[in-house]
């Protein structure tokens, strides 16, 4: 009778209304940037001057309008986003990777790598963001690859402050002690027993995290700090349309949608993954 009903309250989860809504998003969206070579070849970089600031809805070969140089938008709106899916993604795997290392490290040996790692995290938290890209970005200059280093150097202290508390809470635990007693080294303790219990926080740490560091990538590259704008990407595109915002507004409002649709649906399955990996098993409805 128990396992009846734990197997309709496990597939309860897989029926949440923001599991199918944030799957549906990003879903359709990653296929689009997926195969955006296939539908677009040109790249979106295809210009037409006698179909300048062509209204939405009006013209099939333009369902979504064109830019200020006859460039169709619905086609920058796609290609756009390899950009910034890509920033988003790179960057959360690289911060997560350096920071469950170091939070691994700082949780399980305390002492002087402890002080030292999390001292280091705390005056980085500190630091006023913008004003750390705006050095940063002047210091090395603009482009994809310093974009993504520094959001990983920018968040890595988020995974080590996580995984590093789980760490705590886990090192004096009895099948830690157990396996101290029976001699397994400290580094199979880590990765075969400790790190796996800490991945459900991390999971959902960087679903949030690559929706987070999409929105930062477009305000980069809005305010020029970013990818380079003869590259098609969305926070460039909502800064190429910001001045035409009354006479062709569909310049700045698709790709502004296709970035509000991408971190709402991430945010989504963020909510869903915390409600699935709860520890006591209830949702938060």
């Amino acid at each position: 009778m128990a396992t009846a009903q734990a197997a309709p309250s496990r597939f309860r989860h897989f029926r949440s209304l923001e599991l199918v809504v944030g799957v549906f998003l990003i879903g359709v969206i990653t296929l689009s940037v997926l195969f955006s070579g296939i539908l677009f070849p040109d790249g979106g970089e295809s210009m037409d001057l006698m179909a300048r600031l062509v209204p939405p809805f009006q013209s099939l070969a333009h369902p979504l309008g064109t830019d200020p140089l006859g460039r169709d938008v619905l086609a920058r709106v796609v290609v756009g986003g390899k950009i910034s899916l890509t920033v988003g993604v790179l960057s959360v795997l690289g911060a997560v990777t350096v920071g469950t290392l170091m939070g691994l490290i700082a949780g399980y040996y305390r002492g002087v790598a402890e002080m030292f790692l999390m001292r280091f995290a705390d005056i980085q938290l500190a630091l006023p963001f913008i004003l750390v890209a705006i050095m940063f970005i002047a210091i090395l200059g603009a482009g994809i690859d310093k974009v993504i280093f520094f959001m990983i150097v920018a968040y890595w202290v988020h995974y080590a402050r996580v995984v590093r508390g789980s760490v705590l809470a886990l090192r004096e635990r009895e099948f830690i002690l157990s396996a101290r007693a029976i001699g397994v080294s400290d580094w199979r303790i880590i990765f075969t027993h400790i790190l796996p219990n800490v991945l459900g926080p991390i999971v959902i740490l960087m679903t949030l995290h690559v929706a987070n560091n999409i929105l930062l990538e477009s305000s980069l590259t809005f305010i020029g700090l970013g990818v380079d704008p003869l590259i098609p990407s969305w926070g460039g595109m909502l800064a190429d349309g910001r001045t035409y915002l009354q006479s062709a507004w569909w310049v700045s409002v698709f790709p502004g949608l296709a970035i509000m649709l991408t971190v709402l649906g991430l945010n989504l399955l963020g909510d869903w993954l915390r409600d699935y990996l709860d520890p006591t098993g209830q949702t938060s409805r």
